[in-house]
């Protein structure tokens, strides 16, 4: 689909045949401290979304800037739609649990990281850098292992060791970094400016938030054309959040849908820079310190887009603790038989401090990004396997169950 960027700070539209990223009149301009300036989006003509309204085989693909390469070398979804019983019943809730842990590197950031790989194949373009704390780092060293493309991982040092092995083990390039993510940032910055290739970066590339819009046409799609009252997103840097706004919107403006489901940001409390900006309008940075690797984030790369969404949309936000959020990804195991792990169990306990207020007869989805396996390292010191029993029919009769 033909397409343009606009910026979301200053306004400014262009068209580009090349790989563009921030936007060229006020990116970079950033204080100190702040939110980051200059993310661009992706924009389409409403006429030609509109030519969308009645295809009765529409696709996800239909809505992307650039067509996946080769689409069965690297599947991307549909992802399960779970409607679970005990929680429906214990709730009072008409809720949906949307299963993107189930994508093929265990996690969300497949979608963006496809979109990338896309782009890169159509620029012709081998090499692609990008920094993570682990998930988009695998799912971009997956997709670059099924594609043959050369993928370089900007990771900081502290990250979860299972995520960073799977990037090795799919023949990524990692280089740790003595630092924070927002240093490894930098430092894949610095690379592809000085070695060239494409950059990955979330929201730095705005494939990164185009790619992860799938997720919301594909809901649309799998709940017969329509779209949830309420949807809940587990938020760190905003970039998913920015991404299922940006579904929901182009439904919307192709005449899809009436209306945009509210959108919640789920955040910790202890990582919560958009929370803040949304009820003050100060868009500052925060010490970021919860166990939820993966939304632990403490300069937001696409929150100013993030509070525009969450505010748009008639959306809000909900706080909860890292153990709140233990909490739900045990309740989650133990009364839908799904496991996740922390940053998506986030949006889960979000969901569950909300439940009360939800109106009856709508529709709440909540969206489940990880995969538990991703981060076992949680669980130490939390919960041990049984002891071992004699093996003896006497030490089966005296089980207490």
């Amino acid at each position: 689909m033909r397409f343009a960027y606009k910026c979301h700070d200053c306004g400014h539209e262009f068209e580009s045949d090349g790989i563009v990223y921030l936007c060229p009149k006020c990116g970079g301009s950033t204080a100190p401290g702040e939110f980051r300036r200059g993310i661009l989006s992706v924009i389409y003509d409403d006429d030609e979304l509109g030519r969308l309204r009645d295809r009765r085989d529409l696709s996800v693909d239909d809505f992307l800037p650039y067509p996946i390469a080769s689409p069965g070398t690297f599947p991307c979804g549909p992802t399960a739609l779970v409607k679970p019983g005990r929680i429906r019943k214990e709730t009072g809730v008409d809720v949906t649990l949307k299963m993107d842990s189930q994508l093929l590197s265990g996690s969300f950031k497949d979608r963006a990281s496809l979109l990338v790989a896309s782009q890169a194949i159509h620029h012709g373009q081998t090499r692609i850098a990008l920094a993570s704390t682990g998930n988009a780092g695998a799912a971009m060293s997956a997709i670059g292992a099924a594609y043959g493309l050369d993928i370089i991982l900007f990771v900081p040092a502290t990250a979860p060791v299972n995520k960073l092995m799977q990037s090795v083990l799919y023949g990524a390039h990692v280089v740790p970094v003595r630092g924070t993510y927002d240093d490894a940032f930098a430092l894949s910055i610095a690379y592809t400016q000085s070695k060239g290739g494409v950059n990955r970066n979330t929201a730095y590339n705005p494939m990164t938030i185009e790619g992860k819009k799938a997720a919301s046409i594909e809901l649309f799609l799998q709940m017969g054309r329509e779209v949830p009252d309420i949807i809940y997103v587990p938020t760190g840097d905003g970039c998913i959040l920015g991404g299922i706004y940006k579904g929901f919107y182009d439904l919307l403006h192709a005449g899809l849908t009436e209306a945009l489901p509210r959108i919640v940001c789920c955040q910790s409390d202890r990582s919560d820079a958009i929370a803040g900006a949304f009820e003050t309008g100060v868009y500052a940075d925060v010490k970021a310190t919860t166990l939820a690797d993966s939304i632990s984030v403490s300069s937001p790369a696409n929150g100013r887009m993030a509070v525009r969404a969450i505010r748009e949309s008639g959306g809000h936000v909900v706080r909860v603790s890292d153990d709140e959020i233990l909490q739900a990804q045990r309740l989650l195991c133990s009364q839908a038989g799904l496991f996740v792990e922390p940053a998506s169990a986030c949006a889960y306990a979000a969901f569950l401090k909300d439940c009360g207020s939800i109106g009856g007869g709508e529709k709440a989805t909540v969206l489940l990004t990880g995969t538990g396996f991703k981060d076992m390292a949680v669980f130490q010191g939390k919960v041990a396997l049984p002891e071992a029993i004699d093996n003896s029919v006497e030490a089966v009769l005296a089980l207490p169950f």
